[in-house]
């Protein structure tokens, strides 16, 4: 596809408000509209060269789904319809994740790394990493070499923040997103 694909797991309906964020940002232009992927199937992610994929933390640091005590399917059932092997190769993603600092402080957004693992796996080149400065967590998984392996954001205490950084990282993603479109076609 010739847009950049943005997809989210949601649980109460926050990582949904900011994936619409995003695509506020990117326009219709450049990005599709944002899809929950409880509702698709592994392919129509799969049409897409870049992704923006976002997902809440849910359970101890485990990938949101039933197991993590979800109500309806997220990224756990939908990362077990995908093929095998390497189904995201070149591609390229950009991740983000939600999380409560003070409430999870010694876990804080770590199921991002979980998602994060799964799709170096598949073969995602993945894009984006955020910068763990101003946050305030004992510790998270998520962190890899002193940086967030994607955009965390906390709407509960620091939603104050939210815009600014969505500002930040959506230009620091979006002509890496980019010239993967540009890439494929």
């Amino acid at each position: 596809m010739n847009k950049i694909g943005i997809f989210f797991g949601t649980e109460t309906g926050t990582t949904r408000l900011i994936a619409k964020k995003i695509h506020a940002r990117l326009g219709d232009e450049l990005a599709a509209k944002p899809v929950n992927v409880n509702r698709i199937e592994p392919a129509d992610l799969l049409a897409y060269d870049a992704l923006i994929l976002g997902s809440p933390s849910y359970g101890v640091g485990q990938i949101p789904g039933h197991a993590a005590g979800c109500l309806e399917s997220n990224w756990a059932e939908f990362l077990a319809k995908m093929p095998g092997g390497t189904p995201l190769a070149g591609k390229r993603v950009a991740l983000f994740g939600l999380g409560a600092q003070e409430r999870y402080t010694e876990r804080f957004a770590s199921s991002l790394r979980k998602l994060h693992d799964v799709l170096l796996g598949y073969g995602a080149e993945i894009v984006g990493d955020w910068s763990t400065e101003g946050y305030t967590f004992e510790h998270s998984a998520s962190v890899i070499d002193g940086r967030f392996v994607g955009l965390v954001l906390d709407q509960r205490t620091q939603g104050m923040h939210t815009d600014a950084r969505l500002d930040a990282w959506v230009a620091q993603v979006r002509p890496l997103l980019v010239e993967k479109i540009e890439q494929a076609a």
